[in-house]
């Protein structure tokens, strides 16, 4: 029985005790005993305390009889409820569950987020790259063991549960998360929760691995924006290794930087920005962040225009490709907010 089933029913055992004591005194003590003094003589009898009884038992042997199976009885309750009580903090589940619910709160105040379903290798990469970029994220698993495999589980936001659950992905947010990232084992798990997602949230962003190929347009159709093969990853980083190696050790580099985090980012210009019809050299947005503008990419369009001239006027819903590190992106986002 884990301990906290016996906490549950040492608490039972301990409340039916005290009512078999009320009803035995009460009725044995006859009508000289008050229900408050059979309910005095049932405390002090299970506490031991040893303080005088209301009235003489001697003359009634039915009582002193009772009394004394009453006695064995509350030495049995109290042995087995203090076991499960020390069990129960032994074994730690009193502090998980005052972790659950802290952690729970953290997770009800995010906003904007991601979710990673998964904690397998890629999922493990996919957490490391978010914790460098300073996003916020929660990891939803099964088995809370799996949480381990991570460098620092501890600081890690999670939700136990299965994400092919309604309730697991509430709990994790998804109705106020920005994306979700699916690294589960296999195709249909992925499939599954994609289903899922899209149907509790319509606009979020789904991406997920796909392992066979032959499953990435069956998992598009289900509501996936992006499906991303490892397999077909390693071979396009083998053959750029292998042609242009210089290019690659750049981004490596870019990449597995800790000092200075630099990345590819992008950022909407939204509706009622003060930037909109103002050009790229009076905004000056490179100089007051320090981020490195290098494509737009304006609404309606499909391609990009790299390196865009001073000239180009910022229109609504452009979309703008940096490479800046966490910090600088922020003071973009200011800029693009307020000017």
């Amino acid at each position: 029985m884990q301990s906290k089933n016996r906490l549950i029913v040492s608490l039972a055992m301990f409340f039916v005790v005290v009512m078999i004591g009320v009803l035995g005194f009460k009725t044995l003590g006859g009508e000289e005993w008050s229900f408050l003094e059979a309910l005095y003589m049932t405390v002090i009898t299970l506490s031991t305390v040893g303080y005088e009884e209301v009235s003489d038992l001697s003359n009634n042997p039915a009582a002193m009889i009772f009394a004394v199976v009453f006695i064995i009885l509350c030495l049995g309750t109290i042995a087995f409820a203090v076991s499960s009580i020390t069990s129960f903090i032994i074994e730690g589940e009193l502090k998980d569950i005052l972790g659950r619910k802290r952690m729970e709160k953290k997770v009800s105040k995010l906003r904007d987020h991601f979710i990673v379903c998964g904690v397998d290798e890629t999922a493990q990469t996919v957490v490391d790259e978010l914790i460098l970029t300073k996003k916020d994220f929660v990891v939803v698993d099964p088995r809370k063991e799996n949480m381990d495999k991570f460098d620092n589980p501890g600081e890690i936001l999670h939700v136990q549960g299965d994400p092919a659950e309604d309730e697991v992905l509430i709990s994790a947010g998804i109705e106020r998360a920005k994306g979700v990232l699916l690294s589960l084992p296999t195709d249909e798990a992925n499939l599954f929760v994609t289903i899922t997602a899209r149907n509790l949230s319509p606009d979020v962003r789904i991406v997920t691995k796909g392992i066979d190929l032959k499953s990435h347009k069956k998992i598009r159709k289900a509501g996936a924006n992006a499906v991303i093969s490892p397999e077909f990853i390693g071979g396009m980083r083998m053959v750029s290794e292998m042609i242009r190696p210089m290019v690659v050790s750049f981004l490596d580099l870019m990449l597995r930087e800790r000092e200075r985090v630099l990345r590819f980012e992008e950022i909407l210009v939204k509706t009622g920005s003060p930037l909109i019809g103002r050009n790229l050299r009076d905004v000056r947005l490179g100089e007051r962040s320090g981020a490195l503008l290098v494509a737009l990419r304006s609404r309606g369009k499909d391609d990009y225009e790299f390196n865009p001239p001073a000239e180009t006027e910022i229109q609504d819903h452009d979309l703008l490709i940096f490479i800046a590190s966490p910090d600088m992106m922020k003071e973009v986002e200011k800029l693009v907010e307020s000017g």
